[in-house]
């Protein structure tokens, strides 16, 4: 007898059938501290910054900040300006229905 191989239709609704939700969970906020920690790098070499060359950071602070999954707003605020950008950080409603942002900081 052959068996069919069942076709996945959503992987987010088929991983729930396999998974828990608070492991699913735990998963996207792995992922999503690291993309944060990939951007940042991404951010400095857009600019064509070098580790070496962040002003008022040393190369060792630079490669600390950008492996870091957690990091403080006025650490952040001040990298990103050394990197020639501003910050702008927004509350953005969960439920789809509002639409409404609010701007938390502007730096």
């Amino acid at each position: 007898m052959i068996k069919k191989k069942k076709e996945l239709k959503s992987f987010d609704t088929d991983l729930t059938k396999y998974v828990s939700q608070d492991i699913i969970d735990q998963a996207k906020a792995e992922a999503q501290k690291q993309i944060f920690k990939l951007k940042l790098a991404e951010l400095r070499q857009k600019q064509g910054i070098k580790q070496t060359d962040v002003d008022g950071f040393s190369q060792v602070s630079v490669s600390r900040i950008e492996s870091r999954s957690d990091i403080k707003i006025s650490t952040l605020v001040d990298y990103v300006h050394a990197c020639g950008f501003d910050v702008e950080i927004k509350a953005v409603p969960k439920k789809k229905k509002n639409k409404e942002e609010f701007v938390l900081l502007r730096a």
